[in-house]
């Protein structure tokens, strides 16, 4: 069992799908650029070697929701997998990243096969779903200024790295506004107070990125 559990451990799915041949495609792209847009056909599954890459949705009155925000080693466009047949979010490139394309049957064949791989997909899915859940949770009862601490730490993949300071992509406020769920000016009204107290570093409007404190959580523990 040991044995098993270390495997899974180490296992490297990108490796992996190089190496299977999986990866029909791979795709680099610029910041800004669209991956795949809301509405597109839903053919395969993609895997993000490097960058960032922010998911939002578009509702019929035109106001944009970013619903996820993404790095090395997520899934995006998985879908398919549950018969999707039309993108439901789009997918844009908030800095230069690698992604490798995998066709939904070629996806769906390896799910099948390689219990490695599949054990990884799956730890990917329920750990998605338990942000899904807690995002609902910090929505219907935190305040706007822990949401946006909170929406600090997760795009500084706080927790999955040894360093107390982490540095995030380049975003701007109107993005982490969407992403929070409130305005622009609250947004700028905590990242002040946030720098004043030492809790994050930036330069000007965000062009070289946020660098994060650890003790940016105690914003988040606070009641």
């Amino acid at each position: 069992m040991g044995t098993k559990n270390a495997r899974a451990r180490t296992f490297d799915p990108q490796r992996f799908l190089n190496s299977a041949g999986a990866a029909r495609k791979v795709a680099t792209y610029q910041r800004s650029d669209i991956i795949f847009a809301q509405g597109d056909l839903c053919p395969s599954v993609m895997y993000i070697h490097t960058g960032a890459v922010k998911l939002s949705v578009l509702s019929r009155t035109g106001k944009e929701a970013v619903v996820a925000m993404l790095g090395p080693g997520d899934f995006l466009g998985e879908g398919c997998l549950a018969g999707q047949p039309l993108r439901m979010a789009t997918a844009t490139a908030m800095a230069p990243s690698r992604v490798l394309v995998v066709q939904k049957e070629a996806m769906i064949r390896l799910l099948h096969k390689q219990h490695a791989f599949s054990d990884r997909f799956i730890t990917h899915m329920l750990s998605r779903n338990v942000r899904t859940e807690q995002d609902l949770i910090d929505q219907l009862f935190n305040s706007s200024e822990k949401r946006l601490a909170r929406t600090l730490l997760l795009l500084a993949r706080y927790g999955k790295q040894d360093k107390p300071r982490q540095v995030v992509p380049t975003i701007s406020q109107e993005t982490l506004s969407e992403m929070v769920g409130t305005t622009r000016s609250r947004v700028n009204f905590f990242m002040n107070k946030f720098k004043r107290l030492g809790f994050i570093q930036y330069n000007g409007d965000l062009a070289a990125g946020i660098q994060i404190n650890s003790s940016l959580l105690g914003v988040v523990l606070h009641e």
